[in-house]
């Protein structure tokens, strides 16, 4: 019983630090990387699918990522849609290849990006907290029910506030290079 609850403990900690992998690479650094057009959509033939299903994305150099429809028709819809993202993007096409220029970030834009990717870290670290106060609930259910002793409920508990410390450090991390990678110029 117990390591059934710390084993979805863990798988669920390792969701939410999945989870914000993928909301710091939607935030922008001074590198061009095809991450950050992960999110934007495109109407193709009356649905919207992810970019990366009807285009190839590519980082041409350190500022500028080159975009190759697959097909020719879909080119002035793929620029709609990077013109209509929240990116603040300005594409350029050139026959069947987009190009996206990177602007340089400014100071107060990378001040202000710091705050998202802090804001994003604290919902990781309240993500984890959650799945730690959920796993606890469930090692108090199981000693009412009287499927485990108290000791047992006692090392379940410590167990799973390591893996709390274990992850929240992780996350500390993540920002902490991220941070780095924001402020490099």
């Amino acid at each position: 019983m117990n390591a059934d609850i710390q084993l979805r403990t863990t798988e669920r900690m390792k969701k939410s630090i999945e989870a914000l992998k993928h909301e710091f690479a939607k935030i922008r650094t001074g590198r061009a990387h095809p991450s950050l057009l992960e999110h934007v959509h495109v109407n193709y033939y009356g649905n919207d699918v992810p970019l990366s299903q009807v285009a190839n994305i590519n980082a041409e150099d350190s500022r500028t990522l080159a975009i190759t429809p697959w097909e020719r028709n879909m080119v002035p819809a793929v620029e709609k849609a990077i013109l209509t993202s929240d990116l603040g993007l300005n594409p350029s096409t050139s026959g069947v290849v987009i190009r996206v220029p990177l602007p340089p970030l400014t100071e107060q834009r990378r001040k202000d990006l710091i705050k998202v990717v802090r804001h994003e870290a604290e919902n990781g670290r309240v993500a984890v907290r959650n799945i730690r106060r959920d796993a606890n609930a469930e090692l108090k259910s199981a000693l009412k029910d009287k499927q485990l002793s108290e000791d047992d409920e006692k090392r379940g508990e410590e167990q799973i506030q390591k893996l709390t410390d274990q992850y929240i450090k992780e996350i500390d991390a993540l920002l902490e290079e991220k941070e780095a990678d924001l402020l490099a110029i």
